[in-house]
């Protein structure tokens, strides 16, 4: 079994995203050297990472079929494959997750979301219901969903992992700003909205 990187796998949907970009302008076919001055990365970088999860060599001087791309990305990244997802926390974040459109053409429908605010509690956000989190261990095992999004306070992220594994979820998505430990098994991607921003910061302070 092939193992990828963490950097490598975040490249993915970045190449996916350009590719669609070339096919809504007509482009059929696309070279490693473009690829990389579009995107800022080494042909190198680029070759390595679609030879990865493509047994399709380039072809001299005119690199790669772009709708054979887009298909092996969407393919690989599983946006082929929709799977189900509940929501902790329906805040300012939540609720803009939970409205966001383009989450089924990357595999994932938020079915629901858990909160236990009045002003929320009965509600739909985009077109999800809004259960209180008193619910959960009786909505969730009913929603066939893997997947929990927690975007809480960082005091109760743990908490509400550990009452979304007992019930069930074996991936987590973590907004919140704190380490989480969870059981073997159990698959916690956290978003660290620091480290990106130290990265744009530090290209930016570079520039001067």
């Amino acid at each position: 079994m092939k193992v990828y990187s963490k950097n490598q796998l975040q490249r993915y949907p970045i190449y996916l995203k350009f590719f669609k970009e070339l096919q809504e302008e007509g482009i059929t076919e696309i070279s490693s050297p473009k690829i990389a001055a579009e995107l800022g990365y080494s042909e190198e970088q680029i070759r390595k990472d679609l030879q990865a999860i493509s047994n399709e060599p380039g072809r001299p001087k005119k690199g790669r079929s772009v709708a054979k791309l887009i298909e092996t990305l969407e393919s690989f990244l599983g946006y082929r494959n929709s799977v189900n997802a509940a929501l902790i926390g329906c805040g300012h974040l939540g609720s803009a997750l939970l409205n966001y459109p383009n989450f089924d053409d990357m595999g994932l429908t938020i079915v629901a979301g858990f909160d236990i605010s009045p002003n929320k509690v009965g509600r739909d956000m985009g077109g999800k219901h809004i259960y209180h989190l008193d619910d959960f261990e009786t909505v969730f095992p009913t929603l066939d969903a893997k997947i929990v999004v927690l975007c809480v306070p960082a005091e109760i992220a743990q908490s509400s992992l550990n009452l979304a594994v007992k019930n069930g979820a074996t991936a987590i998505w973590n907004f919140a700003p704190c380490h989480l430990n969870a059981p073997t098994g159990i698959i916690v991607e956290t978003v660290n909205l620091a480290s990106s921003l130290a990265v744009l910061s530090h290209r930016l302070n570079s520039k001067k």
